[in-house]
């Protein structure tokens, strides 16, 4: 089961965002997909991020597929209520704007303008299909780690593919670009986790050769589903 808590790795999101920022301010519709998402505090933390450096124009051209194999977390990503121990990390700024009292005793909801920019569907990264293919950022931070190395070199490539060109990618630290896979992505920093993807010749011969990208190991999918 994926982990994770609002403003995680909040210097990673920042750098993404601040890279992106510019492209995204020209395109019509702005999709980002969150991969491994959990019960939801990564995605509501980048619509809240983006909301600090958009004006109202841009930001209503924004869509949040967040995304995970357990389906329990639908519900609680949909109704945006947490308790308030899962809160108290946020800078309180952004807790005042964003959240308000929830019905039940010692809970908090996301507010409608960031909730509403969130959508939940259920997905298996190792399926190797991306849930659509025209996105201007991919975030997957909690999951790779589960995988063998043969599976994390499909899954960037699957990332690849459901990138627009000239998208955004970030992942978890411990998560280097595997180096046959280098051409796919260009790197944005020394101390993060966080590309854009690239589209020349070399990009191109990677992204098709289909020996290039080892195959996901043959460990029947049951036994890994609790970890995607």
């Amino acid at each position: 089961m994926a982990f994770t808590y609002f403003f995680r790795d909040s210097q990673t999101l920042e750098l993404l965002l601040e890279q992106a920022l510019p492209s995204l301010r020209g395109q019509a519709f702005i999709r980002i997909w969150d991969a491994g998402c959990a019960h939801g505090p990564e995605p509501f933390t980048l619509a809240m991020l983006l909301r600090e450096v958009m004006s109202d124009f841009v930001f209503r051209n924004v869509r949040i597929h967040a995304s995970d194999i357990d389906t329990q977390f639908g519900p609680q990503i949909a109704a945006g209520i947490y308790p308030e121990q899962e809160v108290k990390r946020i800078p309180e700024p952004i807790r005042r704007r964003y959240f308000r009292p929830a019905g039940a005793p010692g809970h908090v909801q996301v507010v409608d303008e960031i909730r509403e920019k969130v959508t939940f569907v259920q997905h298996d990264l190792l399926s190797l299909k991306p849930i659509r293919e025209d996105f201007s950022v991919a975030v997957c931070k909690n999951v790779l780690l589960h995988f063998d190395e043969a599976e994390r070199r499909r899954v960037f490539g699957m990332f690849h593919e459901s990138l627009r060109p000239g998208g955004f990618l970030a992942t978890e630290h411990t998560q280097k670009m595997p180096q046959p896979l280098q051409a796919l992505f260009e790197p944005l920093a020394s101390y993060a986790q966080v590309f854009r993807r690239l589209d020349g010749p070399e990009a191109r011969a990677v992204a098709h050769a289909p020996h290039s990208l080892p195959r996901a190991s043959t460990v029947p999918q049951g036994l890994k589903r609790s970890h995607a």
